[in-house]
């Protein structure tokens, strides 16, 4: 490894964690993660590491427990969180990816940790670039991955952005430190392993993992800007109600990024991963909004100014007490938490004094025990219940 190498790298950790805190790190055991790892060490920060098993191999819980007894020599505390699922609908990467974020937060919370870091390098980052390319992303998809956000309390860090793959490795091998390689890496299947070999493919031209990173660097310059424009004008032009989200006609006066990028965040913050349109599908999705048009797209719907879920897209029925489509928290008494519908608005008798337009009201939270509605907050029928969004949007959609 050439002379100052290894400075440098710890520099990087030093500039992109906090001081005098401890520091979770999600850790694979793949060489990046695992680089970090001791990196986070050799600065001198206390340290917690957590691992996802995805169950997506069968590999993957002998690896966490090799994970584990890594952490142990280390005398690092180590956690190993599960991701319960059954078969995966649609795009399989990012649905592990949401999970694992959450698993994460969900871990760093527990634990009272405020800061988490992951091991993207720049390697990541160009790959993504070309992803986004290959989505024809505007701004957002073509600005990379942040170097930090914070998500309900926990603060999420990437310091070794600007560190290569196979510089971390030669970091690792020097000191003899060994590695999980996943063999997902290697499968074409999936868009970041194309990702990969089409960026060595594209060297000879000069686009490096360097360079491309360095033009995410400036696009992300040019993004900050345009997003501190987006929240100002969804602070005039949107509200907020019932889980649903009223939109401004005078939001198509707004330049044409700030728009794309406002209804994109709304999507998000809608259906989760599932409201992550491609970039020709939210084209059509916004000019019909633009004609007053009623339209659906990835679990939303657009109607009479109102942005809500699709009827058919929202999650089943959920424990009370569990999280209920991917965004609402349900407390009362007994019952099951799912959908009102076309069934239990005719049994909440006051639902139009709420002044709510019945499509929006259609996709709210309701209380149930067999056939029996017991609650429907948001449709006026109390009945000891409770329910709110888990982060409103303009607090969480325009960060995403």
């Amino acid at each position: 490894m050439p002379v100052g190498a290894e400075d440098r790298l710890i520099g990087l950790i030093r500039a992109g964690l906090p001081p005098a805190q401890t520091i979770g790190v999600a850790l694979s055991g793949g060489g990046d993660s695992l680089a970090l790892l001791h990196l986070t060490l050799r600065v001198g920060f206390a340290v917690e590491a957590v691992t996802v098993d995805h169950r997506l191999r069968a590999e993957s819980t002998d690896e966490a427990a090799k994970v584990a007894t890594d952490c142990a020599a280390l005398g690092v505390r180590h956690e190993v969180r599960v991701w319960q699922h059954g078969t995966v609908q649609g795009n399989l990467m990012d649905a592990a990816r949401q999970a694992r974020l959450g698993l994460i937060a969900g871990w760093a919370r527990e634990r009272g940790i405020g800061v988490v870091a992951l091991g993207h390098t720049r390697d990541d980052q160009a790959e993504t670039v070309l992803m986004g390319l290959a989505r024809a992303g505007g701004l957002a998809g073509l600005s990379g991955m942040r170097a930090s956000w914070e998500d309900d309390g926990v603060r999420f860090c990437r310091p070794l952005l600007a560190a290569g793959r196979e510089e971390l490795r030669d970091w690792l091998r020097g000191r003899g430190i060994a590695w999980i390689d996943d063999p997902t890496n290697d499968n074409e299947r999936f868009t970041r392993t194309r990702a990969r070999r089409a960026l060595a493919a594209l060297a000879p031209l000069g686009i490096t993992a360097e360079r491309l990173t360095e033009v995410a660097g400036h696009l992300a310059e040019a993004q900050a800007a345009v997003a501190a424009q987006v929240a100002g004008v969804a602070g005039r032009l949107v509200r907020e109600e019932a889980g649903a989200l009223l939109i401004d006609a005078g939001l198509w006066d707004e330049p044409v990024e700030v728009r794309r990028q406002l209804v994109r965040a709304a999507m998000i913050w809608l259906a989760g991963s599932e409201g992550v349109p491609r970039a020709a599908d939210l084209s059509r999705l916004m000019a019909a909004m633009a004609e007053g048009r009623d339209a659906t797209l990835s679990g939303c719907r657009f109607r009479k100014g109102w942005l809500m879920r699709e009827p058919r897209a929202v999650g089943g029925p959920v424990a009370l007490g569990q999280l209920w489509d991917g965004r609402w928290q349900v407390k009362g008494a007994a019952g099951e938490v799912r959908v009102l519908g076309v069934e239990g608005l005719p049994l909440c008798p006051d639902w139009r004094a709420t002044g709510l337009p019945r499509e929006v009201l259609l996709v709210t939270p309701g209380l149930w025990q067999g056939d029996q509605l017991l609650a429907a907050p948001l449709a006026g029928f109390l009945g000891g219940a409770e329910a709110r969004i888990e982060r409103s949007f303009h607090l969480f959609g325009l960060s995403h």
